[in-house]
């Protein structure tokens, strides 16, 4: 009898796991608490709304883009329908979590795990490929004789390979310790959120996270910082700046605040996870800010960036509008 009811020794890998197994577990169960005590969860209706504003444009400006072979040549195309692509895996993610969040589903820590990974592969390459299309246009401007022997559609699409396998190097890396040195592979969980996974995580790997982040944020801010100086200096005496309404700086305009869209979300998510470890910072203030920004602030530039690009860019938009006229002419043709 003394045999049948002795527990089992426990060896220090599967105290590991089962203590990370019930932290995870807690930190997720407190997240519901406070999500359901001030009824963040009707947060879903703005994420769906902006995500259906999106989910509009987005395929409509990829098919036109894939389909116009004239539009497939061009690097600046490839490189809007590579942030376009981006942007709609995030979205798809992002709504899949709101919602299961949302009806309280459970979902497995190693699906979530994967998701967290995906993720933020896909925000990084979005954000690397804003940064090279500031690149882009100022290699345009630059050397415009030479444009086209520097960035030919083949090597576009072997740097845009680059960009993706270069955002997921590290979400990957982070996926994989966290099966190794994480919860059980049969564990779920009430919440899926990318602060909890990255913020439990940070709790042994502190400097590599915060490190990664900031690293990647003022390259990117830097190199944009530097390429838009130079081209002012490069055009300034064009006489394109003369007029308060130019069309450069309209442009200008417009694209620094996409630029502040995209980056502003992952300065808070920073913020977020520095937030995560502190005890003195209230549980409900860190639900607050994260659902606002996950729900709300990272979706606005993928809301208005399809449309933006439709409206600054001639070809695309007159693709559009061929298609659409297509799309009647055979819609009057079948009713006749």
């Amino acid at each position: 009898i003394k045999h049948v009811i002795a527990p089992s020794p426990v060896t220090p890998t599967r105290r590991g796991v089962m203590s990370s197994s019930v932290l995870i577990f807690n930190l997720t169960q407190e997240w519901v608490e406070s999500l359901r005590r001030w009824h963040l969860e009707l947060f879903f209706i703005p994420t769906t709304a902006i995500s259906l504003a999106a989910f509009l444009a987005n395929p409509v400006l990829l098919a036109c883009i894939f389909l116009s072979r004239a539009l497939r040549q061009e690097t600046r195309y490839l490189l809007v329908a590579n942030t376009l692509t981006a942007d709609l895996l995030f979205l798809i993610l992002n709504l899949a979590t709101v919602i299961c969040n949302a009806v309280d589903a459970h979902i497995p820590w190693l699906l979530c795990e994967l998701i967290t990974a995906v993720t933020v592969t896909s925000y990084c390459c979005a954000i690397l490929t804003v940064t090279l299309m500031v690149v882009d246009t100022y290699a345009a401007v630059r050397w415009p004789l030479r444009y086209h022997h520097l960035l030919p559609p083949a090597r576009t699409c072997r740097i845009l390979l680059g960009a993706w396998l270069l955002a997921a190097v590290y979400p990957f890396t982070l996926f994989i310790i966290m099966e190794t040195e994480g919860a059980e592979l049969g564990e779920k969980v009430p919440v899926c959120l990318v602060l909890i996974s990255l913020g439990f995580l940070q709790l042994t790997n502190t400097v590599g996270i915060h490190i990664y982040f900031f690293v990647a944020a003022v390259v990117c801010a830097a190199l944009i910082f530097y390429c838009y100086v130079r081209l002012y200096m490069v055009t300034r005496t064009q006489g394109i700046w003369q007029s308060r309404f130019s069309r450069a700086r309209v442009t200008l305009l417009a694209h620094g605040l996409l630029l502040l869209l995209y980056f502003a979300p992952g300065l808070v998510f920073s913020l977020e996870l520095l937030l995560f470890q502190k005890a003195e910072i209230s549980q409900d203030v860190r639900v607050w800010i994260s659902t606002v920004n996950m729900c709300v602030f990272m979706l606005l530039p993928r809301a208005f960036a399809p449309y933006l690009y439709g409206l600054r860019y001639r070809e695309i938009s007159e693709t559009v509008m061929l298609l659409l006229l297509h799309r009647d002419r055979r819609l009057s043709r079948a009713a006749s």
